[in-house]
């Protein structure tokens, strides 16, 4: 599913870079698992990094794919190359007369907002934004921060300088939540070894920190993590899309820099890199498209928020691939316990942008 979404992706990616930016949407019709097609119109938009960002617009996307193959909807598809597209890909998927519109990503509130308002009888969903009370718009956000924590917690345990970093591309809250619980798991780490591993790029107390403006400029990710590197930083988390991948280059000059992606099992995503990846901080995007596009079809839509989190495996750290033989047990075994402890309620992990 994973490489057929991915080829997908490109094809797509590559239509509209040649159609414009904010041209035609294009489409997709599906005979699906049942053999006959369906008349229900599926229609997603990205944010300005794009279907092929490695992580949360490609994610979505691979979750649209999957209604189309599974549920055989007819899909159709528009990429934001920058935020002026936004509006305009909107009001052309409303004149395909998509029966729900899905938009990728808080930046697309506004349009979203604008678009169901002026068309009540047509359903939306907006990824990692809960700002618009309609009827006809479902939110579907995650409470990334629990899984973060997790991901703090191991870059602290597997640091060797006592140096680890993070920083995001918007100081937006969908970004700065997997910083909030990044740095809570360093701290957690620390209260438990009685070291004091240090974070850059983010004051989670004063909400300061690290970004670099944007999710398209590679160049700004390498040069921030060069700076990180530069400072002691051995493990590096990106929270950037796209940019990332200018960590990534960073940390592959470097040759002893460990990166936690986010949005997606980086190590599948971005295999170039694999031998950086210590883990991923996922969400579960593809599937909450999935089951909204189902749920919409079914007839059984709802704009009660979806909230994925640890207990109902919405969010999670990925596996360790490469670097499981050079993580210790024991630190396998408390990060296996503070996942099932945050989880249960136990343990509590607050960040000012959790899902409300």
């Amino acid at each position: 599913m994973k490489k057929l979404a991915a080829s997908a992706v490109l094809i797509t990616a590559a239509a509209l870079a040649l159609a414009g930016c904010a041209s035609a949407p294009q489409s997709n019709p599906s005979t699906g698992a049942t053999g006959s097609a369906s008349n229900f119109l599926a229609c997603m938009i990205s944010d300005q990094g794009g279907f092929d960002d490695k992580s949360f617009n490609q994610s979505g996307f691979e979750g649209l794919v999957k209604a189309q193959d599974e549920l055989g909807v007819t899909i159709k598809s528009a990429e934001s190359q920058n935020a002026s597209d936004f509006a305009p890909n909107l009001e052309s998927m409303q004149t395909n007369n998509c029966d729900l519109t899905i938009t990728v990503g808080f930046m697309l509130a506004e349009a979203t907002k604008a678009q169901a308002t002026a068309n009540p009888d047509t359903h939306f969903a907006i990824i990692d934004d809960n700002s618009i009370e309609l009827p006809n718009v479902k939110p579907l956000v995650f409470k990334t921060s629990d899984a973060s924590f997790l991901a703090g917690y191991l870059a602290a345990a597997y640091s060797t300088t006592g140096v680890v970093a993070t920083f995001g591309g918007m100081q937006i809250p969908s970004v700065t939540i997997f910083m909030d619980g990044f740095v809570d798991g360093v701290a957690q780490y620390n209260a438990d070894s009685g070291k004091t591993v240090q974070v850059l790029g983010w004051d989670k107390a004063t909400q300061k920190g690290s970004f670099t403006g944007d999710f398209e400029d590679q160049s700004k990710g390498q040069i921030t993590t060069k700076n990180f590197i530069e400072a002691g930083a051995d493990v590096v988390m990106p929270v950037a899309g796209p940019v990332g991948n200018g960590a990534a280059m960073a940390a592959q000059d470097a040759g002893n820099v460990a990166i936690i992606w986010v949005d997606a099992d980086g190590f599948e995503t971005a295999p170039q890199y694999q031998d950086l990846f210590l883990t991923s901080v996922m969400k579960e995007i593809g599937q909450s498209v999935f089951d909204t596009i189902k749920a919409t079809e079914d007839g059984t839509y709802s704009n009660t928020p979806y909230v994925g989190t640890l207990a109902n495996g919405g969010v999670g750290i990925a596996p360790y691939h490469n670097f499981d033989s050079k993580i210790p047990q024991e630190v396998k075994d408390k990060i296996n316990q503070l996942q099932a402890d945050i989880a249960s309620g136990k343990l509590k992990v607050v960040s000012p942008s959790d899902p409300q």
